[in-house]
């Protein structure tokens, strides 16, 4: 399936729909990628909720991976090593590219991208689920399901990963908990919780994504619900790996993914 840099820009908009309560102001970003080099991610200062093409940047993998591997000494090094890694609009194929400043998470997405080989990223900080993930929630709604369409939908787990800076320094401890993640599952994680922060979603459609954020919200009300009325219940390990491996709802997960929910 092949997507263009319209299908990034709808996508985005429909995160940052304000009734949904996912991201205000300036909050969350996405990334796409374009091939085995490159990538789009949200250009800083743009609101998701009425962002246009204008609103990404074009960006080199190498430079933003290889920052990871060997942390630059100053901020001001950071920066511009970032901003070399910026495609300049002629060498991108358009007017896409743009010479703005990428998102200051544009080192996350460019190791998630290329990790967990996924073509889609969506970063938000809903409401609910910051709720959790600023209380001591956030483990047991990160590594328990309540219920089936959080599994087939979410994965039988989600990474979580303590609050660090935003930029490099969260990359880096991003990278560190979705490798270990992967070397327990052989498999990418479909949701990433970050303390007292937000959410991050990946997958291989723009529906996925959506799709994927709205059952992590979905699942956070529940789980305030069910503190409410006492404490939440869990479904089984050995449910939740059942259900995820059952024929029927890989090929239900494998429809959501298809599905354009993104138009």
């Amino acid at each position: 399936m092949t997507h263009n840099l319209s299908d990034l820009v709808a996508m985005t908009r429909a995160l940052g729909e304000p009734a949904l309560d996912y991201v205000i102001i300036g909050e969350g970003n996405t990334s796409m990628r374009i091939d085995d080099e490159r990538f789009y991610v949200k250009a800083s200062g743009h609101q998701m909720r009425n962002i246009g093409e204008d609103g990404f940047v074009a960006v080199r993998f190498a430079p933003m991976l290889a920052m990871l591997d060997e942390p630059p000494r100053t901020m001001t090094e950071q920066k511009a090593i970032t901003q070399s890694a910026v495609i300049p609009p002629d060498a991108s194929g358009g007017t896409e590219g743009g010479l703005a400043s990428p998102s200051i998470e544009v080192s996350f997405h460019a190791m998630l991208l290329k990790d967990c080989d996924v073509k889609f990223i969506g970063h938000t900080h809903p409401t609910a689920v910051n709720q959790i993930l600023c209380s001591e929630q956030a483990a047991d709604f990160a590594l328990k399901r309540r219920f089936p369409d959080e599994v087939v939908l979410c994965g039988p787990r989600s990474v979580l990963a303590p609050y660090a800076d935003p930029g490099l320094p969260l990359a880096m401890v991003m990278r560190e908990r979705v490798r270990a993640y992967m070397e327990e599952h052989s498999e990418a994680p479909k949701l990433i919780l970050l303390e007292n922060h937000g959410m991050i979603a990946l997958g291989d459609t723009p529906s996925e994504i959506l799709h994927i954020t709205a059952m992590a919200v979905k699942a956070a009300r529940i789980h305030l619900g069910a503190l409410q009325t006492g404490s939440p219940t869990y479904l089984p390990d050995e449910e939740v790996w059942h259900l995820y491996r059952r024929p029927d709802e890989i090929f239900r997960r494998k429809l959501f993914v298809e599905d354009d929910a993104s138009g």
